[in-house]
């Protein structure tokens, strides 16, 4: 049954937030913290929070520095970590959506 599939999917990464942070992380080498609050249309407290849940979990790194002594400049990447388990979850995604396809024909 595809729905208990459902429940089975990364959660961490299955909120929508979350998701798009590690979509448009997937995509590039290394992302500024500006350009992923203008991406998503998060609040900087709101993205904060997301990537400290993403961090804590080993799936992305972010780099703290001062530009200027005063300027903030984080920049957040994918790990290899965070590239498989977002990997992972489509391919499980995928498999459910094939699985509602076969159980849709049937009834």
């Amino acid at each position: 049954m595809p729905f208990k599939e459902m429940t089975r999917l990364n959660k961490l990464i299955h909120e929508p937030a979350r998701l798009a942070v590690m979509n448009a992380l997937s995509a590039c080498t290394v992302a500024e913290f500006l350009f992923l609050q203008e991406l998503t249309g998060l609040t900087k407290g709101n993205l904060s929070s997301h990537l400290s849940k993403l961090e804590k979990a080993g799936y992305i790194h972010i780099d703290k520095q001062f530009v200027r002594k005063k300027i903030p400049h984080t920049t957040i990447q994918i790990t290899p970590n965070g590239q498989s388990a977002l990997s992972n979850y489509w391919q499980q995604f995928d498999h459910i959506r094939e699985l509602t396809k076969k159980w849709q024909k049937k009834a």
